[in-house]
């Protein structure tokens, strides 16, 4: 890319876009054709700096499940911090105020021991939790994801081989980045071998209910066992194949490989950190696809916002980590903690669970009208994540179109809303993934939108084959 994204119409957006083209390069942020500029947020809405509102379908690439700056929330947030309305008006004597420390490296604050106990709890107080009983905190998914590897890997120093399903995404770093992707990626860490996770199987919404053929994937493992033997260590995989295309498989999948690490004293890590706290229509996605794991990793809306995010697992496994191979600066800092806690109020407090049944059906019956339309030809997903696959249309590939429908939406309709969305997964698949505590009318406004977005750009590219 030479120049920065551009749209008309769009002053302040634009004199933005501009700042950041100079200012940082491409690499930090992951290609999204719209690039929108928010201003401000609320609920399940963004707006830009020009007063345009968007429904927000992304949540923040599934961080915000409670929605943009929930009052309630942000309430117990300040509360466990210490922050007071005076605190923030600046009244009162002095340059600084008496309140929880920002920061805590090598100490311990009581909210995160809170943090941990009400976490451990929540965990094993669903079916599948139970082996489930110590806490490492983490400040991203990548650096959980890691601890949890180094944990297993040091439980036995004779058992290296890490097996991660193909195309599943952990992270971009370290150990993370070595279980994401396949074989054919670079830099390939010679310890890690991948195996099969169901696509076609449940690349529609209508095949959900399917019996899967597991002959194929059990085959798969015990080649991989007669090969390498006792040099397996666990085997990381994601509930769904979230950054990979949104595949949601069968039940019958992870059994498999549940059954199979128990048959051979293999860790098994399920990586919920797309999935957690409700999106799959459970708290925890190890519930709903009826496993046991011996490792959950968590993130994303764990926070609701605030950079966290833990490995929770065996402790007989964790105890093999000596003083310090866990930590670093950030992990369990107060301010994750608080908002852990503020999180975990919300979903043992509220509704939002049952209101995420609701929403579901609703997208699901809205998504699957989508296809009418000619611009999407697949849908797959549960609870509250989907993935829309674009199809070839109008002389256009579908990755094109999939880049086509983030623009159209992304502009709206004329002094009316758009909807963000980010870029496509897989080339060609859209996430909607919306705040889990949307109204029901909210819900079908914006899908309605959607719905006239598609239309509105299917008559576009038809046109346009038209004309040429």
């Amino acid at each position: 890319m030479t120049t920065a994204i551009h749209f008309d119409n769009e002053k302040q957006s634009n004199a933005v876009r501009d700042d950041l083209f100079q200012t940082e390069p491409l690499a930090l942020r992951t290609f999204t054709p719209s690039q929108a500029v928010l201003a401000k947020s609320a609920g399940c809405y963004h707006w830009t700096p020009e007063g345009r509102r968007l429904y927000d379908f992304t949540s923040g690439v599934l961080v915000a499940n409670l929605g943009h700056n929930p009052r309630n929330w942000m309430k117990r947030f300040s509360e466990y911090m210490g922050w007071k309305p005076e605190h923030v008006t600046g009244e009162g004597e002095g340059e600084y105020f008496d309140a929880l420390t920002l920061t805590a490296y090598n100490a311990v604050t009581p909210i995160e021991t809170e943090a941990s106990k009400r976490l451990i709890a929540s965990i094993q107080s669903f079916k599948g939790g139970n082996r489930c009983d110590k806490v490492m905190w983490a400040a991203s998914g990548s650096e959980a994801v890691q601890k949890a590897l180094w944990a297993c890997l040091h439980r036995d120093s004779e058992r290296d081989i890490i097996l991660a399903t193909r195309y599943g995404f952990h992270g971009k770093k370290g150990l993370a980045g070595a279980v994401t992707g396949s074989e054919t990626d670079a830099d390939r860490d010679p310890r890690v071998k991948f195996i099969s996770f169901p696509r076609t199987e449940c690349d529609d919404i209508s095949k959900a209910e399917d019996t899967l053929d597991v002959s194929v994937y059990q085959k798969e493992l015990e080649d991989l066992w007669t090969e390498y033997g006792t040099r397996i260590n666990c085997l990381i995989t994601e509930p769904y194949l979230g950054g990979g295309g949104s595949y949601h498989p069968q039940v019958a999948y992870h059994k498999v490989l549940q059954d199979f690490c128990r048959a051979h004293d293999i860790m098994l890590i399920l990586d919920e950190v797309q999935a957690n706290f409700g999106r799959t229509g459970c708290m925890y996605a190890f519930e709903k696809y009826q496993i046991e794991p011996d490792f959950v990793v968590l993130g994303k809306g764990l926070g609701n916002g605030v950079p966290v995010a833990a490995a929770v697992g065996r402790n007989d496994v964790i105890a093999s980590l000596k003083y310090g191979e866990a930590s670093d600066t950030w992990s369990a800092n107060p301010l994750s903690s608080a908002a852990v806690l503020a999180t975990l109020d919300e979903f043992e407090g509220t509704d939002v669970m049952d209101n995420t049944q609701k929403l579901s059906q609703l997208y699901i019956d809205g998504l699957n009208e989508l296809k009418e339309t000619g611009i999407i030809a697949k849908v797959r997903g549960e609870g509250m994540v989907f993935g829309i696959e674009c199809a070839e249309l109008g002389g256009k590939t579908s990755q094109e179109v999939a880049i086509e429908l983030v623009k159209t939406c992304y502009l709206g309709e004329t002094d009316g809303d758009g909807i963000h969305l980010l870029g496509a997964l897989a080339g060609n698949v859209l996430r909607i993934s919306p705040p889990m505590t949307m109204t029901e009318a909210e819900a079908e406004a914006s899908i309605a939108l959607l719905n006239r977005m598609c239309v509105k750009l299917a008559e576009q590219l038809q046109g346009a084959t038209a004309s040429a």
